[in-house]
């Protein structure tokens, strides 16, 4: 590692670190089952210590494109700070991060990776919540990850797919340029500053929809835009029809106005989502 990327992260000995969750912000590196390096900030809840929710950690994943710097996440781990601690990161090929997006497939491990730091801070109770592609991958994560100290304890999806190849948007039609197109991968590492793989998902991983009935008994909210200009509302009806029909704890929230994920969350819908990852 060179010494610039050398002095932008601090490396954590979670050897050294008590059940109590630290106290000041740190920027590690963590080490995906695959060994990708993921680049992931924590910052500890700004609520009062004699707040139960306070011993909650919020694990957040972005959008594509986006990235653990980026103003509108940095927005949203702000306004969750207020009732809980939070982890944010970079999804490989985004960011700080090593690697090259596989948007969504090979992302659980970065997500499981965090969610594993989470607890080793110190924090008995960790919750996911993902925007669009992230979105995806907090249901993959939740319906696939079987080691304890890696899977979620509540799951928010905002903005998420349902289905995989969907082009039904002028928008996804864009996004699927980008990531299958060699021209369009140009531009995503040098418009949008992410490095995409250029080989197809083999095999498929399971969609969102059939993530959903695997996830229970964990609670699960699905949050959506009615102006979402990449999926439109019968995305999030499909996913909560799913968890319907399995009998799984899910909410869904249609938010009236809203477009897309994290650049879309205004402030309160961002302060009812904290309210309820935090909540025990």
């Amino acid at each position: 590692m060179s010494s610039e990327a050398e002095s932008r992260f601090h490396m954590v000995d979670v050897s050294q670190i008590t059940s109590r969750p630290v106290q000041d912000m740190l920027r590690t590196d963590l080490r995906t089952d695959d060994g990708v390096r993921i680049e992931a900030v924590y910052e500890p809840s700004t609520a009062s210590v004699t707040d139960p929710a306070a011993g909650t950690a919020v694990v957040v994943a972005h959008g594509f494109t986006g990235s653990a710097d980026r103003p509108a996440l940095r927005r949203a781990v702000a306004a969750f700070r207020d009732r809980a601690s939070v982890v944010s990161f970079s999804f490989r090929g985004h960011g700080g991060s090593g690697g090259r997006s596989t948007v969504g497939d090979r992302e659980v491990l970065d997500l499981s990776a965090a969610v594993r730091w989470a607890r080793e801070l110190g924090h008995a109770r960790v919750v996911t919540v993902g925007f669009s592609m992230g979105g995806s991958v907090v249901l993959r994560h939740a319906a696939v990850e079987r080691d304890a100290d890696a899977r979620a304890d509540a799951v928010a999806a905002v903005s998420a797919p349902a289905r995989w190849y969907y082009r039904g948007t002028p928008s996804m039609r864009r996004v699927h340029w980008v990531v299958t197109r060699p021209l369009g991968r140009v531009v995503g590492r040098v418009g949008l500053g992410t490095r995409i793989h250029n080989r197809d998902w083999d095999p498929v991983p399971l969609s969102p929809v059939e993530a959903v009935p695997l996830i229970a008994p964990t609670p699960l909210l699905i949050v959506h835009g009615d102006r979402d200009p990449y999926f439109p509302v019968d995305h999030p009806r499909m996913l909560a029809a799913a968890a319907e029909r399995a009998g799984a704890p899910a909410e869904l929230w249609l938010e009236r106005g809203m477009g897309h994920a994290e650049n879309a969350a205004d402030d309160e819908l961002l302060r009812r989502l904290g309210n309820w990852l935090a909540r025990p």
